[in-house]
């Protein structure tokens, strides 16, 4: 089951590139950093054309739950500590711009997107000192922010920071107009970039200026962005005869729930884990059984499931992607606020391929470094993958071919080689590599997704092998 956006809006399908080309600006990833990006530089006058490995927004894109909000969890004050007031007042004004900046361009469109403005909340059940502390941080930084007592949610809270002036929409609604007016080919995937050319599985794109829009970045050197940033998944569950409410809504603890209306369904979101760690699997069943509590004639009707990558400093890279590289640019890590992030990434690539100087730019800048903010996150990212790495070599399975049950997944040894196995309810075997092809980390199983996971980086691959989310770019092997 996809996503509510994805079940009642399909883009017309493109053709795959058939021979080299030439352009002013490559972009690499047709999800709504890379079309926003595009739609800037057309507007700009600079020829534009990007390129996508499945289909025009069917990744990150049509997972999300579509806020466009500057409230990013409990993160002002964390901000104002680790990068200053003046970076954080940067960070804050770029995603209220980014707010703005979408409801011009449906405006002047005349997007039919069911745009719409509504207050954003960060709620607690116990901690209301971290709740006053980020509403004085917000107003510092010249957001409409205030702390709230009382809010629409089915449960009692301590009270929530409250956002004045968010908004929402339907992603894909707002997209197809934009897209119609760009040069898009889809199924071609870019495995390489060099000296100002991208090159695809069969072909390659000369180009004055690249963007890796592609949500991870699949070069790992220069840049080396695997070091520096990690994956994340969430769930999310749409139900009808539930509840509609004032504004949109997220818990400032990782293991509580995130609302939202979207016409009669009420999105209830959860069970956030770090990509690869969720062996265990039921998170979509505790989803419904705690909207069964909340609301007991609430009837599903879809369920889908989100990727986010987290910087070490959780502030998005967006601008060069690598010293060394100076015509080639990234805008990744965007730590499920993707909507603002991807309008922000926008607005500073195409000023920096234009030549004109962003006033944000500086906050978001990929060459950053910032000990206080980066170190322990980084610490922690390191030794997951050496933890992964590790385990591909050193640990030893028990587990035998019949061990794994029908419906389910694991990884077994098969002729001294790891060997991740799945059967479906039939019995039918799917044998893949249980390393990954980004870097060699051993892979889990994802039950609720029945999906290979690298715990690593992040990249994901369904029973077959197939790359669902990058940096890897190659497939497994299958057996």
């Amino acid at each position: 089951m996809g996503s509510v956006w994805a079940a009642g809006s399909r883009f017309p399908e493109r053709k795959a590139l058939e021979n080299d080309m030439s352009a002013d600006v490559a972009i690499i990833g047709a999800g709504m950093a890379g079309l926003l990006t595009a739609s800037l530089l057309r507007e700009k006058g600079r020829d534009v054309v990007l390129i996508e490995a499945e289909r025009t927004a069917g990744g990150v894109t049509q997972n999300t739950t579509a806020k466009i909000t500057s409230q990013h969890d409990l993160f002002y004050d964390k901000l104002i500590s680790n990068v200053g007031a003046e970076k954080a007042a940067m960070y804050a004004a770029a995603n209220q711009e980014a707010i703005e900046e979408y409801a011009g361009i449906i405006e002047k469109n005349g997007i039919d997107c069911h745009f719409k403005r509504l207050p954003a909340y960060v709620y607690s059940l116990s901690n209301e000192k971290k709740l006053r502390d980020e509403t004085e941080a917000a107003v510092k930084l010249g957001i409409d922010a205030e702390f709230v007592r009382e809010t629409s949610l089915p449960i009692p809270v301590v009270g929530a920071v409250r956002f004045n002036n968010q908004a929402q929409f339907h992603p894909l609604e707002f997209l197809m107009p934009i897209a119609e007016k760009l040069t898009i080919y889809e199924h071609t995937k870019a495995v390489d970039i060099k000296d100002n050319t991208v090159f695809t599985e069969k072909n390659k794109i000369r180009a004055d200026k690249i963007v890796v829009a592609t949500h991870y970045p699949f070069i790992n050197a220069p840049g080396y962005y695997f070091l520096r940033m990690h994956q994340e998944r969430s769930y999310v569950i749409a139900f009808e005869n539930a509840q509609e409410l004032d504004g949109m809504y997220i818990d400032e603890n990782e293991n509580g729930y995130s609302f939202r209306n979207f016409g009669n369904l009420l999105l209830l979101g959860g069970g956030s884990h770090r990509t690869g760690k969720n062996t265990d699997g039921g998170l979509y069943g505790k989803i419904a059984a705690q909207a069964a509590v909340w609301y007991p004639k609430a009837v599903e009707r879809y369920r889908w499931s989100a990727q986010d990558c987290f910087s070490v400093d959780e502030i998005p890279y967006i601008g060069r992607y690598s010293e060394s590289l100076p015509d080639v640019y990234v805008a990744t890590g965007f730590k499920k606020w993707g909507m603002t992030s991807s309008m922000v990434s926008a607005m500073i690539l195409s000023d920096a391929i234009t030549g004109v100087k962003n006033p944000y730019s500086e906050v978001f800048d990929p060459g950053r470094f910032n000990i206080t903010a980066s170190m322990k996150n980084a610490a922690a990212d390191i030794g997951e993958s050496v933890a992964g790495l590790s385990k591909s070599v050193f640990r030893i399975p028990d587990a035998k071919l019949e061990s794994v049950q029908n419906g389910h997944g694991g990884i077994v040894e098969h002729d001294g080689r790891k060997i991740g196995v799945y059967k479906n309810q039939e019995g039918a075997v799917y044998a893949v590599s249980a390393r990954c092809a980004h870097l060699g980390c051993e892979l889990t199983w994802n039950p609720d997704e029945l999906t290979w996971e690298c715990p690593c980086h992040g990249s994901r691959y369904d029973i077959d092998g197939n790359v669902i989310n990058n940096p890897a770019i190659k497939n497994l092997e299958k057996f």
